[in-house]
């Protein structure tokens, strides 16, 4: 039985080079997601994601019972604000976001909402999992078509983004004459909970257009 494992499939699009943004076609892909606004270091935040990995994990153990088996790929993240200068200043209260899971492109609402009545199930029996039925109930199943991005990868802490997308947005963008075309977009390469903050890896992704 085959692994479908994107990381390596899609290697292009977990990969990149600090200091230099690539540009790249991405196309539409499967996620479960989970949004909201504020402080990603708020209860809300942690508690989305929380909620989407017994979803994942479920999903992937239906398919594997099918014959179809994937790994988990690493947590992601949109971030949008009603001024993109919120990022490069570290509004953080200005952020809006929604993290996400990959899926195979095969999965269907059906799917989720089977594997969703067993995760609430099994919910209700435990406690201090992290999350709760509000919040996975609100979790949806989303296809996200970005298309031309600018990709690079970030080595450090979160909090040093800041002057690596002030660059993106003030010098790389002007001098390619393109313009923001959907949310930023961030992926960690590794588990954040576990690696040193001088250790996380993180791709950085931006949609684009022609200005």
């Amino acid at each position: 039985m085959d692994n479908l494992d994107f990381k390596k499939r899609d290697k292009p699009l977990y990969s990149g080079k600090p200091g230099r943004w690539d540009r790249l076609e991405v196309p539409p892909i499967t996620y479960v997601a989970s949004s909201g606004q504020g402080d990603p270091d708020q209860p809300a935040f942690s508690r989305s994601v929380a909620a989407l990995y017994p979803l994942a994990y479920g999903i992937r153990a239906l398919c594997k019972a099918q014959g179809a088996v994937f790994t988990v790929p690493p947590l992601a993240a949109l971030w949008r604000a009603d001024d993109p200068k919120a990022f490069a200043t570290g509004d953080r209260m200005a952020w809006q976001w929604t993290v996400l899971l990959r899926l195979p492109d095969t999965i269907d609402q059906q799917m989720l909402e089977t594997v969703r009545a067993t995760a609430l199930k099994k919910l209700a029996r435990k406690k201090d999992v992290g999350t709760d039925s509000d919040t996975m109930n609100a979790v949806s199943l989303i296809n996200l078509d970005e298309g031309d991005c600018l990709q690079t990868l970030h080595l450090g802490p979160y909090a040093d983004e800041a002057p690596v997308l002030a660059d993106l947005h003030n010098r790389v963008m002007p001098e390619l004459g393109v313009t923001f075309n959907g949310a930023h977009h961030e992926i960690s390469l590794g588990d954040p909970r576990r690696a040193a903050p001088e250790k996380l890896r993180t791709i950085l992704r931006q949609p684009v257009r022609p200005a």
